[in-house]
């Protein structure tokens, strides 16, 4: 069973969620007002986490309430933690749990969603290929963080105490423009 702390607001003042370096872009996380609410739950370092994972999220995103002004899509926010979730097993030493931290971000809305893992050497490229970059249709590893790069409204990692974090942030869908189920 995964820890969990939260609800709970920790913006940037936590120690593995420090300012961000002056060569970090801005995003809605770096807001003054802060996270509405976020948590940190400890996931198994191991492919269990993945399902765990999305479960989380989607219930997270459940719970704020049909009513909510402005709500991250569900489906892309479990699609992006599953991939996080997943390199962070695949591609490191499994040293200790690995930690999803989501942010639930006031005005206007949307979210940010962290992985922690012990590992401080960063990612692959955050980076969309060249028009000219081909793609093999058959390969089975590299396109997680193109999915991360090419549907969040922005991504990146940094360095923690512990090792790194890979986040991406996604932008709130007004609830006029949210698909409704007939």
């Amino acid at each position: 069973m995964p820890d969990a702390t939260g609800p709970a607001d920790h913006p940037a003042g936590h120690a593995d969620h420090p300012a961000r370096p002056a060569d970090h872009p801005a995003g809605p996380a770096d807001d003054p007002a802060g996270p509405a609410a976020s948590w940190r739950i400890r996931l198994p370092h191991t492919t269990a986490a993945v399902p765990i994972a999305r479960a989380l999220i989607r219930t997270a995103l459940n719970d704020i309430g049909p009513g909510a002004a402005a709500l991250p899509d569900g489906d892309t926010a479990e699609l992006l933690t599953a991939e996080l979730v997943a390199n962070a097993v695949e591609h490191t030493a499994g040293r200790g749990p690995i930690e999803l931290v989501v942010e639930l971000l006031a005005a206007p809305g949307g979210c940010q969603i962290e992985v922690h893992d012990p590992e401080p050497a960063g990612p692959g490229a955050l980076v969309c290929p060249g028009p000219e970059a081909e793609v093999d249709p058959w390969q089975e590893h590299g396109r997680g963080l193109l999915l991360i790069r090419a549907l969040s409204s922005d991504c990146g990692h940094r360095p923690t105490a512990h090792g790194k974090a890979v986040w991406f942030t996604l932008p709130g869908i007004p609830a006029q423009r949210r698909h409704r189920e007939p």
